[in-house]
């Protein structure tokens, strides 16, 4: 289901400035600034995907009185949550979030955006796992019940009194994106073992916070005993 917003994009044009925002080369996300696309249309970035989609999902209660496509929206939804928690889905525009820093991932050439997206997780599923995407869910999952869950609770909060927490995903993702992405990259490099050991670190973390926040959503739209106990929208 997650993938499916990235195997329509090129069907559904309209939707490609959905995927992420961009920031004018500074590591601070402000929603009124970097949530626009090309055409300058506020919202249409990946916190405004959510915050769309949430709310069209939020009408499923009364789904005949809905006019939205509510398989879609769940599906946009659970694309995007995972695309805010990328760093460099939220990051500079000059660059268009790594995709114009071309490197090597070891032999490999690639751009700095692919390795966060793809070349991170190809290479710990092959060296950790032995390319077993079962193996590497219970190792999230393991890291979640002991190293991490001090922190979930924290994950599940937010500071910014937004329609959802998605502001806050994208300040910690370009702050992200500053510290570790970006970080001491530059053109044809080639990033190898140092880089992948500092950074996969990051990324699984990313996915873990993806996963529980989606959950979280998840839950408070269509659990109606959680409806009041899950903080989806900050208080």
């Amino acid at each position: 289901m997650c993938p499916w917003a990235d195997e329509v994009r090129f069907r559904y044009h309209w939707a490609s400035p959905l995927h992420y925002a961009n920031t004018p080369g500074v590591c601070s996300f402000n929603s009124t600034r970097d949530c626009h696309n090309s055409n300058g249309v506020q919202g249409m970035c990946v916190i405004g995907a959510i915050n769309n989609y949430t709310d069209q999902l939020l009408t499923y209660k009364d789904s005949t009185k809905s006019s939205y496509n509510l398989t879609e929206s769940l599906m946009f939804l659970s694309h995007f949550v995972g695309d805010v928690h990328q760093p460099l889905h939220v990051a500079f525009e000059e660059d268009e979030g790594g995709n114009t820093i071309n490197v090597h991932w070891y032999k490999t050439k690639a751009n700095l955006h692919h390795v966060w997206d793809v070349s991170i997780i190809d290479t710990v599923m092959k060296n950790l796992y032995n390319k077993d995407l079962d193996t590497m869910v219970e190792a999230l999952h393991t890291n979640m019940t002991n190293g991490w869950s001090d922190d979930i609770s924290r994950w599940k909060n937010c500071a910014n009194k937004k329609t959802t927490c998605a502001n806050d995903y994208a300040v910690e993702s370009v702050g992200l994106a500053c510290k570790y992405a970006y970080k001491d990259v530059e053109e044809d490099i080639t990033l190898g073992d140092e880089y992948y050991f500092s950074r996969y670190p990051v990324v699984e973390k990313r996915l873990a916070q993806g996963g529980i926040r989606l959950a979280l959503i998840l839950n408070r739209i269509f659990d109606k005993k959680k409806v009041d106990t899950i903080p989806l929208y900050a208080q």
